[in-house]
């Protein structure tokens, strides 16, 4: 299993340090921010494409 180029060990380590850092109470906030965060990012860029699409097939009819 390798997700973003890092494996287990190097998983298993990033969320023990997070745990330290952050408490086991706050890591659900924090997933849940980083997903929203995640979302609003992926609809930024779908508006963005839709946007230069739409301006390309009104470019092509009105030639």
């Amino acid at each position: 299993m390798e997700i973003l180029g890092l494996g287990l060990p190097e998983l298993v380590i990033i969320v023990v340090i997070l745990l330290l850092l952050f408490g086991a109470a706050k890591l659900p906030e924090l997933g849940r921010s980083i997903g929203s965060f995640s979302r609003e990012v992926k609809k930024g860029f779908n508006e963005d494409e839709e946007k230069k699409s739409t301006k390309k097939k009104s470019e092509t009819t009105d030639k």
